[in-house]
């Protein structure tokens, strides 16, 4: 429902909603605050729920630096500033989860908590971290994206979903809706964060979160594997982990009161008051 603009005078987009104790939530690759939607409306009496959209994303301009992972956590820092953001929990899924992650040191004193969904630290899979996709996979979505961004996406969406995890006709129909709402950004952005994913590795940085954390993932997610989110419950101090079974990437569109529920008790916790 505004605007700031970031350190490059480059006009950003975010939404927010609500009172109360403040949830900034981070959209994933290709996708823009428009994904939280009806998490939005629905967690708004408890908290200020605020979802930005990532340059190049959504209503946000795009970036003069690239959309590299230090960009994307630099422009966080300074929506923070600007919303004088305190006691936060910062929840990000997919790759909003990496720029979580990557935001973490510079906002520590800012947060109360974490919330990880549908994460990992590394997007590739190398021999000392088997829990990523093969670069061959990336490879061959950044093939499809040159030659047809719409249905590449489109098929990427496809893939979120575990099978028959939308059999609930008002679930897909609420979902398809969802979907339908967020714009598709230029071929060009979705390459350069793609590429971003495939570079990044943030497994150095995780041990450094001291804050509580909540992990929360499908067993059967396809793009951001189970086991990354099992790695990052070993190396994350205080953290807890919850998995939706039957779930794929996106739990908090298929079992929207189930992730609510989680994500309350855990505020409570951190907040330390009722909500």
């Amino acid at each position: 429902m505004a605007w700031y603009e970031n350190a490059n005078n480059e006009r950003l987009w975010y939404e927010d909603r609500g009172t109360g104790p403040v949830i900034v939530v981070l959209h994933g690759w290709c996708m823009s605050s428009a994904i939280w939607r009806l998490r939005m409306e629905t967690l708004s009496p408890w908290f200020r729920v605020i979802a930005p959209d990532l340059a190049g994303h959504g209503r946000s301009a795009q970036s003069s630096g690239g959309y590299g992972f230090a960009n994307f956590a630099a422009d966080l820092t300074v929506l923070f500033r600007h919303l004088d953001l305190r006691d936060v929990v910062l929840a990000g899924w997919s790759l909003g989860a990496q720029v979580a992650l990557q935001a973490f040191e510079l906002l520590r004193e800012r947060l109360t908590g974490l919330v990880l969904i549908s994460a990992t630290p590394r997007f590739i899979a190398t021999e000392d971290f088997p829990w990523g996709l093969a670069s061959v996979e990336a490879d061959g979505m950044a093939l499809k994206l040159r030659r047809n961004a719409a249905r590449a996406l489109e098929g990427f969406r496809t893939r979120m979903f575990a099978p028959g995890e939308c059999d609930d006709p008002a679930v897909a129909a609420s979902i398809h809706d969802l979907l339908a709402a967020v714009p598709v950004p230029e071929t060009g952005v979705a390459l350069q964060s793609l590429h971003s994913l495939g570079q990044a590795d943030m497994r150095h940085l995780v041990p450094a979160i001291d804050r509580p954390a909540l992990i929360v993932s499908g067993d059967r997610d396809v793009i951001c594997l189970p086991g990354a989110s099992a790695f990052l419950e070993r190396q994350i101090p205080s953290s807890q982990r919850v998995v939706m079974p039957g779930c794929g990437h996106a739990p908090f569109l298929t079992r929207g009161r189930e992730f609510d529920d989680c994500l309350l008790e855990f505020s409570r916790r951190v907040c330390g008051r009722a909500i």
